[in-house]
């Protein structure tokens, strides 16, 4: 899963010497690359190299490279297209860790040079696919033992597509919808690269007309036939200082190299050195990688400190405004209880007053009921019964006169003796 267009600009720290060795000359760019911005720090053409001794160009390299300060830096090196064959290896399924193992099984079948030795690399180009390179081992030992006599440090030797392909992924993405770029080569010829969603990578030379060699590209990539061409420079992350002399119009091939170079980590292009040919740079120049990891990981425990003293700083302000409002709290407790005692006081002085009144409407029932001559000695009122003694000729009948009353019910003789009479009888309604 590619990095997120943020992360990758910010990992994008490094510096990088790239060398395209021409015909006759070799054109060295060297690049520092930021989090924030892309500087070429300078530009150098060894004019014919291949016919001068190898000290004395290796010599005006060394003093190069001293200028800037990068004596220490390994170069990573641009070989000639016609040395390299390049081929794209879809390897559907494949997973990256035995990527490498499926191309080596597969390597003879990818290059024309029969038993001879060779030297490969690949890179992985989208999702399941790799660019590979050979070349004849040949060609790279005299290639390596050259820049070695010269005294030139060399990390890698790479090609033109893979070296393109690295460097517009510094810190972004190509446009999803593919693309075809158009530049110029140290030998005037016309260089196209391209992406598409059917063919990752698809670079090649021609000595035709641009509009030519657009319309060949955009058939290759299956591509829209009316997609205009870009420039190659445009692609590529814009330097923010850049010598006059290393114009990118011209050739941004080198610029391109010594980009990939920088970054190895984001996006590795292709080596075809042999391992034993290697020069790796100095420790030192990873030491502001490092700084910045360890000054990114102090602001990650700082922010984690910070969050975490924000939030008991949160709880002591909380702690303290609960503090403060305990007092009233209590208060409207309180408050709340005397209310309640209060209205259960005013509750019942209300029920009282209601059952003074219920006995009276009680005692003026039982009055008009029992008329002469019928007559009571004792009444006894409870809040459910009522029990009534006297004397009538006719006590029998009272027990329906009492329940046919709508303050009485369920009334019974319990006691009668002549004319005495004890009744009980169920009060209707209690307050």
């Amino acid at each position: 899963m590619p990095l997120p267009r943020e992360l990758r600009k910010l990992l994008a720290f490094g510096t990088g010497i790239g060398i395209e060795v021409g015909a006759a000359d070799l054109e060295v760019v060297a690049a520092r690359v930021r989090p924030n911005r892309v500087q070429v720090a300078g530009h150098l053409a060894i004019r014919n190299f291949a016919g001068r001794p190898a000290a004395e160009w290796g010599a005006e390299y060394g003093h190069f490279l001293k200028s800037l300060g990068m004596g220490h830096m390994s170069a990573t090196v641009l070989l000639p297209r016609r040395e390299v064959i390049v081929r794209q290896v879809p390897l559907p399924g494949v997973a990256a860790g035995e990527m490498e193992n499926a191309i080596r099984f597969q390597l003879d079948t990818l290059h024309p040079y029969g038993d001879d030795e060779v030297a490969w690399g690949w890179s992985a180009v989208g999702e399941g696919a790799a660019l590979v390179g050979i070349a004849r081992r040949g060609t790279v030992d005299r290639h390596a033992q050259l820049f070695e006599e010269a005294g030139v440090a060399v990390g890698s030797f790479t090609f033109s597509a893979a070296a393109v392909h690295s460097a517009i992924r510094l810190n972004g993405h190509a446009a999803p919808g593919g693309f075809v770029a158009l530049s110029r080569g140290s030998t005037g010829a016309l260089e196209v690269y391209g992406e598409s969603p059917s063919r990752p990578v698809f670079s090649a030379e021609f000595d035709l007309s641009p509009e030519r060699a657009t319309a060949l590209a955009l058939s290759e990539l299956r591509l829209p036939p009316g997609t205009a061409a870009s420039k190659l420079e445009d692609l590529l992350p814009q330097p923010a200082t850049n010598p006059v002399e290393n114009d990118l119009s011209r050739n941004p091939l080198p610029y391109a190299t010594a980009l990939a170079g920088a970054c190895p980590h984001l996006a590795p292009p292709a080596n075809v050195l042999p391992p034993e040919y290697r020069k790796s740079s100095s420790r030192m120049v990873y030491v502001p990688t490092i700084v910045l990891a360890s000054l990114l990981a102090l602001l990650a425990a700082g922010m984690a400190f910070y969050s975490r003293y924000a939030e008991g700083q949160y709880l002591k302000r909380i702690h303290a405004e609960m503090a403060q409002l305990a007092p009233r709290k209590e208060r409207a407790i309180n408050l709340e209880k005397a209310y309640n005692e209060t209205r259960a006081r005013t509750q019942m002085l209300d029920e009282i007053r209601g059952r003074t009144r219920a006995d009276m409407d009680a005692l003026n029932e039982l009055t008009r009921l029992l008329e002469p001559p019928a007559w009571t000695n004792s009444i006894e009122l409870g809040r459910e019964t009522v029990r009534i003694g006297g004397e009538s000729p006719q006590a029998t009948s009272l027990v329906k006169i009492l329940d046919s009353s709508p303050l009485f019910k369920n009334s019974a003789l319990k006691v009668t003796n002549g004319q005495s009479f004890q009744i009980e009888t169920t009060r209707r309604v209690t307050p």
